[in-house]
């Protein structure tokens, strides 16, 4: 599946949510997911800018979330949904 997404796997895991980036897909922390929540009312620019920050752990994904970003469509459409998203987690 194309586009960035968050899912909930599971309750009581180390990882509870993945962020999936095309067709892979990254962990996330309990304590990366609070702080989105808590950061998602922001504009979509500075959202992204600590949406790659904090799970673009590497150099490799954050190029990554950036190209997958840009091949999938309006890149603020796609922030934005991810912001609604991350506060149902």
């Amino acid at each position: 599946m194309k586009g960035l997404r968050f899912e909930r796997i599971g309750r009581g895991r180390h990882y509870n949510v993945v962020f999936h980036i095309g067709s892979t897909y990254v962990p996330v922390s309990d304590e990366t997911v609070d702080e989105l929540k808590a950061q998602s009312l922001l504009p979509a620019e500075r959202f992204l800018t600590l949406l790659v920050d904090r799970i673009g752990y590497s150099s490799y994904l954050k190029d990554q979330i950036r190209a997958e970003l840009k091949s999938s469509g309006d890149p603020v459409t796609q922030i934005t949904v991810l912001q609604g998203a991350i506060r149902e987690l």
